[in-house]
């Protein structure tokens, strides 16, 4: 028997040497570059606004607590939550693969074997104890505790363990990225929402000029000054402000809608300030430098750790070519009486094993695993750069626009102030027949336009605030 482990070991030592000796595929380690321009501008100042905390960048007290009740409520917040929870769960789950897996037994059964057999013949033959022969059939009580083991030489299960974790606090930075979209999609649809009030109020305040208008090109119909034309044209143009402000009323109802989704609630009016919108100044912009973005965006810190994870997944891969050792061992008592099971060492059962053991032949499964595993790292090295080449020209793009709003909001504003001396000149010059009437209602109507538009371009500085702050990286701390 000696012999027989003997001859076993070496044969298991002389596989082991044969699989070291095989042949390995060969993989890429993949690089990433992670180089960014200097600046975004030519300014070197480090000051950088995602350091805020989203409380210290917006000042509305009503945005922010709506902002901290998405952050309570928002389903879809809850549920990255879930996936943070699940992937901590798989790093206990890769550590105990690390530890020997110990488990107990009790159990019960009979056998009964013929007589005319070697185990038959060899248990009439065999008594118990003087004068006692075996039972026939023969019963079998066990008490045992057995323990399995593989002893990670190759480090597998520590990688494993080590792609558990990255993969773990990848999920936390999804996390902040979900969180920091959240933000900045409440704060938008709350100014998108102000900015429609803004409107509805404008709109109004038109409806009230053009109806007073009405009234005076009926009086100067009845004075023979103008035609059923002129009254029907000023009449169509009061019905098309007032079904303007119905599409604002829906719009404004799809906007608190849009919030109360955000805030994971049933609909409900939306407190808020509809102030004047246009004296809301946008908080000043600070990006600080190109490579602040490597930290601050929680979405290149996910890639960053995803292809950490994927690195780690290829030597887990390649491990699979190397033998396993794995040690086993048990320890009870065994007996065919109940009686018996406490008399030692008669009824003592033991045993200590290790395997080393490992692919030889037909190794086409482990081979494509690898592959597919370095093909995944290559994949995560060229997301993490798309990553950051995406994360900077946002930021570059936003700036753009950021600078181009300013100036478009000082043109619109001056175009509006133009057009609300146009209106009085054009009301005048008509009341004494210095002017028709299609020129008092194209003024008018560029006038209504031009103040919905400097509105708009409003909201759009203060979303593209909102965005750069996102962009940078701020809200998730």
């Amino acid at each position: 028997m000696y012999k027989h482990k003997i001859y076993k070991c070496i044969g298991l030592v002389s596989i082991s040497l044969a699989i070291a000796s095989c042949k390995i595929p060969a993989f890429v380690q993949s690089v990433e570059n992670k180089s960014v321009p200097e600046s975004y501008t030519n300014s070197k100042d480090t000051a950088n606004m995602a350091t805020l905390e989203w409380k210290s960048f917006f000042t509305d007290p009503k945005l922010v607590n709506l902002i901290d009740t998405a952050i309570k409520r928002n389903q879809e917040l809850m549920i990255t939550l879930q996936e943070v929870q699940i992937a901590k769960n798989d790093i206990k789950f890769k550590q105990g693969a690390l530890l020997p897996t110990v488990t107990g037994k009790l159990g019960i059964g009979v056998e009964k074997v013929g007589r005319y057999t070697s185990q038959g013949a060899g248990d009439a033959s065999t008594d118990i104890t003087p004068g006692k022969e075996t039972p026939d059939p023969l019963m079998d009580y066990t008490a045992a505790v057995s323990a399995n083991w593989e002893v990670d030489i190759w480090k597998k299960l520590r990688n494993s363990k080590k792609a558990a974790i990255n993969r773990y606090l990848s999920s936390v930075e999804g996390k902040n990225f979900v969180l920091t979209n959240l933000i900045s999609e409440v704060a938008n649809s709350y100014y998108e929402l102000l900015a429609l009030d803004n409107q509805l109020e404008i709109v109004k305040q038109n409806i009230q000029l053009q109806k007073n208008a009405l009234e005076i090109v009926k009086i100067q119909k009845e004075a023979t000054r103008v035609t059923e034309l002129a009254v029907q044209k000023f009449k169509a143009e009061v019905l098309n402000s007032q079904s303007m402000e119905f599409e604002i009323l829906q719009k404004i109802k799809e906007s608190e809608n849009k919030i109360n989704f955000l805030l994971g609630r049933f609909p409900q009016e939306i407190p808020r300030d509809k102030g004047n919108f246009l004296n809301l100044v946008p908080a000043a912009v600070h990006t600080g430098i190109p490579s602040q973005l490597l930290a601050n965006r929680p979405d290149i810190k996910q890639a960053e750790l995803e292809l950490a994870a994927a690195k780690l997944d290829v030597k887990v891969a390649k491990a699979e070519f190397y033998p396993s050792l794995d040690i086993s061992a048990a320890f009870g008592f065994q007996a065919f009486n109940p009686t018996y099971l406490v008399k030692s060492p008669e009824s003592m059962l033991y045993s200590l094993a290790g395997d080393l053991a490992g692919p030889l032949i037909n190794r086409n499964g482990i081979k494509a695993e690898f592959k597919n595993a370095n093909l995944r790292q290559l994949q995560a090295m060229y997301n993490y750069e798309k990553t950051i080449l995406n994360g900077y020209l946002e930021v570059s793009t936003q700036l753009s626009n950021i600078d181009n709003l300013e100036k478009g909001y000082r043109l619109k504003s001056e175009q509006v102030d133009a057009l609300n001396k146009s209106i009085e000149i054009s009301n005048d010059l008509f009341k004494s027949a210095r002017a028709d009437y299609l020129e008092v209602l194209m003024t008018q109507r560029d006038a209504l336009e031009s103040k919905l538009e400097l509105i708009e371009t409003k909201r759009n500085q203060l979303n593209a605030v909102i965005n750069i702050y996102q962009e940078l990286g701020g809200g998730w701390k």
